[in-house]
C-alpha cells in the first residue's frame, strides 16, 4: 500500500505563510494563505476571526507584491468578517493610497483613528491624504468624501480591554506580542541607548547584540529594528537587515528609515526590482528625500549627471 502522507492543518499552512512573509517571499506567502483559507473553509469550522486574519494576511502579501487591487479586495472581505479591525483598515488605506484613490484612503485612515487615536501610521496617512486631497479638490475636498463610518462604542471598549498592543504592533497575524511592563521597557531603552553609543564608535557587531537584547524585552520598538538593520548593513548581513526592516514596517508601514535601509539591502542582494519598489514607496511618502532620489537614479539609470 502506498504511504499516506498526513495532510497539513490550516494552522500549519498559515504558519508556513507567516514564515514566508517574514523572509520576504510574498508571492509564496499569498499562495500559502490561499491554501489555509481553503482548508479552513473545508473544515466546516469557519471561525470568522480566523478567516478574517487569513484574508488580512494575504492582503499584506499582495500589498508587498504591488497587487493593490487584490489587497483592497481581501481587506474588504476581512472587514466583512470582523468589522473595524485595524490591520485590514490600515492595509486597505495603504493600497488605496498607492492606487491614488485618496478619498477612500482618507476614510480608512480616519476610521482607524476613531477606533484608536494613538496609531502613528493612521495620523501620518490622514495628514498625507489631507494634503493630496487639498491639492486635488481645493478647499471643498471634505464635501467630496465618502461617508466616514460611525465606530460602535463596543469596538472601542473591546480594544481598551485588550492587554496586547494595537494590531499594528503585531507581526502579520503571527504570535501576539504582549505589551512589556514598565521595568522591561526601561531596561530595553537602556540597552538600546548602549547600542546607539556603540554605533557611534563603529562597533556594529556589539551594537547589534545590544539591540537584540533590547528587542527581547520590548519587541514593539520600531527604531530598535531600524537601528539593528543599519548595523546589519555595515556587517554585510543583508538578509538579516531585510528581516529587521520588514519587522519595523509591520509596526509602522510608512517608516522612512526602514524603507530606505531595506532598499539598500535589496540592492546588495541584487534584488533590484524590490529595491526600486521600496524607493518608489518611500518617495510617495516623502517626495523630496534626496538620498532616496539619488539611489533611485542609480538603480533606474534615469539620473543624468551634469558637468
Amino acid at each position: 500500500m502506498p504511504h499516506k502522507r498526513r495532510s497539513q492543518s490550516w494552522t500549519e499552512v498559515k504558519q508556513a505563510g507567516n514564515e514566508s512573509f517574514k523572509s520576504g517571499q510574498y508571492g509564496e506567502a499569498a499562495s500559502l494563505y490561499t491554501q489555509a483559507i481553503q482548508l479552513l473553509e473545508k473544515s466546516g469550522k469557519k471561525n470568522q476571526e480566523d478567516l478574517s486574519v487569513l484574508y488580512s494576511n494575504r492582503a499584506a502579501s499582495y500589498l508587498k507584491d504591488g497587487n493593490c487591487t487584490g489587497c483592497v479586495k481581501d481587506c474588504s472581505v476581512s472587514l466583512d468578517l470582523v468589522p473595524f479591525s485595524i490591520k485590514p483598515l490600515l492595509r486597505r488605506a495603504s493600497a488605496y493610497e498607492a492606487l491614488e484613490r485618496y478619498r477612500q484612503a482618507y476614510v480608512d485612515y480616519k476610521t482607524v483613528l476613531l477606533i484608536d487615536c494613538s496609531i502613528p501610521a493612521a495620523h501620518d496617512g490622514t495628514n498625507r491624504m489631507t494634503k493630496a486631497l487639498t491639492e486635488q479638490d481645493g478647499l471643498v475636498w471634505r464635501e467630496k468624501l465618502p461617508p466616514i463610518p460611525t465606530v460602535p462604542l463596543a469596538v472601542r471598549e473591546r480594544l481598551a480591554q485588550v492587554a496586547t498592543p494595537t494590531p499594528t504592533a503585531q507581526q502579520n497575524g503571527t504570535s501576539r506580542k504582549e505589551k512589556p511592563g514598565n521595568e522591561a521597557m526601561k531596561q530595553a531603552q537602556v540597552l538600546k541607548e548602549e547600542g546607539n553609543a556603540l554605533v557611534k564608535k563603529g562597533s556594529h557587531k556589539k551594537a547589534a547584540d545590544k539591540y537584540r537584547q533590547s528587542l527581547k524585552l520590548n519587541p514593539t520598538e520600531v527604531t530598535t529594528y531600524t537601528n539593528r538593520a543599519l548595523c546589519y548593513l555595515s556587517l554585510k548581513m543583508y538578509r538579516e537587515a531585510v528581516q529587521d526592516c520588514v519587522a519595523a514596517l509591520q509596526l509602522d508601514p510608512v517608516n522612512i528609515k526602514a524603507l530606505y535601509r531595506r532598499a539598500l539591502a535589496h540592492k546588495q542582494l541584487k534584488d533590484y526590482k524590490a529595491c526600486v519598489e521600496d524607493l518608489n514607496t518611500l518617495l510617495k511618502i516623502e517626495p523630496k528625500n534626496t538620498a532616496a532620489q539619488k539611489l533611485q537614479e542609480e538603480e533606474t539609470g534615469s539620473g543624468q549627471s551634469t558637468g
